[in-house]
């Protein structure tokens, strides 16, 4: 079986809102299965993933956080959120006890 097993769109994320009208584009097009989005240490402006994940229902398997391939990294909600919100990984376990009690 040589066919792919995924499809991904490689998306840029300095772009912003616009990443998810090219995501809504090319899945209607090729059948995008997921994103990888890059450049995400270089902009504030990446609160459309969480868009992009819930309109399209589009995972995204990968980020960029830097220039080297070994700055490519799984994605992980959580450590994103905590990020996007401002939350360092202590703030962010003190939130976790507050509400898990």
């Amino acid at each position: 079986d040589r066919d792919p097993h995924d499809t991904l769109l490689v998306v840029d994320a300095s772009i912003g809102r616009n990443a998810v009208d090219q995501a809504q584009t090319w899945q209607e097009e090729v059948g995008v299965s997921g994103v990888i989005i890059t450049k995400l240490d270089g902009t504030a402006r990446a609160g459309y993933v969480v868009g992009m994940t819930r309109d399209l229902g589009l995972p995204v398997k990968l980020i960029g956080v830097g220039e080297k391939i070994d700055d490519l990294q799984d994605f992980d909600p959580p450590a994103f959120v905590d990020a996007l919100l401002g939350y360092d990984a202590e703030a962010s376990a003190a939130l976790q006890k507050r509400l898990d009690t």
